[in-house]
This record gives C-alpha cells, sequence and structure tokens, in this order.
C-alpha cells in the first residue's frame, strides 16, 4: 500500500492585496474546505504554487499549522521545507514536524550549481534532522539540476526517504525513479498533470497537481477513472486538465491560477511581488475557460 497515493494539492498561498500582501487565513480555510470536500488525498502547503520563495520562514510555519489544524486529521499535510541552504532546510524541517505535518516534500538546492554528491549529503542532513517521510521534489526548470535516477537510488535507501515527485515532464526519468524506487519501499508522484495518465501506467501512485487547486474533482475522477480501468472515460478526464493548462501558461507561476480561483469566488489574491495582476485581456480568458469547466464567476 502507497504511503502517498491519489491526487495532492499544492495548495496556492492566499495573500491580501495590503502593503505587505500579507497571508490570508480566511481564504486558505476556504480553500482548505473546497480541496477536501472535493475529494482530494493530501494537502501539500508552500510547493511552487505555494510561493515558498518569496515567503518567510515563519509565514511558512505559520500558514502551515494552520492548514494542519483546519484539516484536523481528515487528510495528510505535507509542508515544503526546502532551501539552499541545507542548515535552513533542517530547520524548517523540524519546525514543520513539530506543528504536525504528517510528511515533507524536500527541493533539491537551487541557484547555485552543486554536485551529486554534495545533494546527496543535504538530503541525508534534512532526513537526520526529522522522523516523518521525506517526499524528495525533482523540477528541474527551476532548480537548474535533474535527480537522476541514480542519485534518487541512492537516496531511496536512508530511511524515511518515502516519496519522489517528478516535475520534470519526462517520462524516461520518472520511469528511471520507479526502476530506482522498486524494492526500497518509496512512492513515486507526476507533478505534470498533463502526463497523469502517462505516469499511472508507468506505475507512479499518484499525483501532485497544481491544477487540482481550481479544478479538483476533475483531477481526483480521472485518478478514480485510472484506478478503475476505465480508460475511455480516463482519456476525456485528461483531456479535460488542458484548457486550465492552457490559461495557466499565459503568467507567471501562480498568477492565472490564483486569478482563476480568485474569480471562482475564492479571494486568494495575487501572486506576490515581483508577479504581477493579471491583464484585463487574461481575466477574459480565464473567465472563458471557467465557463468551459461550469464554474460560476463574478463577472
Amino acid at each position: 500500500m502507497a504511503l502517498f497515493s491519489g491526487v495532492i494539492v499544492p495548495m496556492v498561498t492566499p495573500f491580501r492585496r495590503d502593503e505587505g500582501q500579507t497571508i490570508n487565513y480566511e481564504a486558505g480555510e476556504q480553500l482548505v474546505e473546497k480541496l477536501v470536500a472535493a475529494g482530494a488525498s493530501g494537502i501539500f502547503t508552500f510547493g511552487s504554487n505555494g510561493e515558498f520563495h518569496t515567503c518567510t520562514p515563519d509565514e511558512k510555519i505559520g500558514f502551515s499549522k494552520f492548514v494542519v489544524e483546519r484539516v484536523a486529521g481528515r487528510v495528510p499535510v505535507y509542508v515544503g521545507t526546502g532551501s539552499c541552504s541545507t542548515r535552513e532546510a533542517c530547520e524548517m524541517s523540524r519546525r514543520a514536524e513539530a506543528i504536525g505535518a504528517d510528511a515533507l516534500s524536500v527541493i533539491n538546492p537551487y541557484f547555485m550549481k552543486v554536485s551529486d554528491a554534495e545533494v546527496r549529503s543535504y538530503f541525508e542532513a534534512v532526513a537526520q534532522s526529522v522522523k516523518i517521510p521525506i517526499i524528495l521534489y525533482n523540477i528541474p526548470k527551476s532548480t537548474g539540476m535533474n535527480l537522476s535516477p541514480e542519485l534518487v537510488g541512492e537516496l531511496a535507501r536512508i530511511d524515511n526517504v518515502k516519496g519522489v515527485k517528478d516535475s520534470s515532464g519526462n517520462m524516461d526519468n520518472l520511469a528511471g525513479y520507479l526502476q530506482a524506487a522498486r524494492g526500497n519501499d518509496v512512492d513515486v508522484l507526476v507533478g505534470s498533470d498533463g502526463k497523469i495518465s502517462e505516469a499511472f501506467a508507468l506505475g507512479a501512485s499518484g499525483t501532485i497537481a497544481g491544477t487540482a487547486n481550481l479544478i479538483t474533482d476533475v483531477v481526483v475522477r480521472l485518478w478514480e477513472a485510472l484506478e478503475a480501468g476505465d480508460a475511455e472515460l480516463a482519456a476525456q478526464l485528461q483531456a479535460e486538465v488542458e484548457p486550465i493548462r492552457d490559461v495557466l501558461h499565459l503568467g507567471s507561476t501562480p498568477q492565472t491560477l490564483k486569478r482563476s480561483l480568485e474569480l471562482s469566488g475564492i479571494p486568494v489574491g495575487p501572486g506576490r511581488a515581483p508577479v504581477s495582476e493579471t491583464t484585463p485581456d487574461v481575466d477574459e480568458k480565464i473567465k472563458a475557460m471557467l465557463d468551459h469547466y461550469g464554474i460560476s464567476h463574478s463577472a
């Protein structure tokens, strides 16, 4: 039985339009309730869509604690704690464990180029700093480094490394992870929403899907259809992910995703600066996408 399975939602972090773009806890509660009600298998705070890179350590821990309390055990809550600094990643991981996170998602160091040996020692240190499970997070377009299947195979032997999320979009890479994970009790999750069906066919146990912030029900039904072996329905639902993905490409992450949620009635606010507000032209495209899904929106 996979520890990490189904549809895990990397929830956006709601911000107000005040001077400090402070976190909007009320909107956070609305989003949590929507995701749980729609059948999400887990909630993940401070991934890429959660704008971890724009938030302070205290903001990340404070809001994650709030999410853990609001979820109240209905689904697992995972917290992103990776950093460019091993010391900070270990400290954030310990703090996340202390507030009740069920597991941690840990991105490898980014911005500077580091060797496989240095990345290995980073993940080893983070794993040793806590007792809860860790998911390795591979997103090479943002970190400048792809975690190789060989490196993942080495890291999979660490006791509490229990998952790896692949957002490379490269199915050969994901297949390599599945091979590396075999026999190590490590689950492989796909982070490329357009390739959920492909990843399932290869053996992925779940998806961490940003689009599920908005179309939670579509992604959940897609996963259920895949598990049920209903190929025709799964193909229809996988295609149904494309209209929102087309809109997401119109702005910087998570600009258009947050605006989609906002227009649908959950006031998650804009992305944090330097990410800007959407233009009226993009808003019209977002509204057309919401109409496609039958999601009512403000005019």
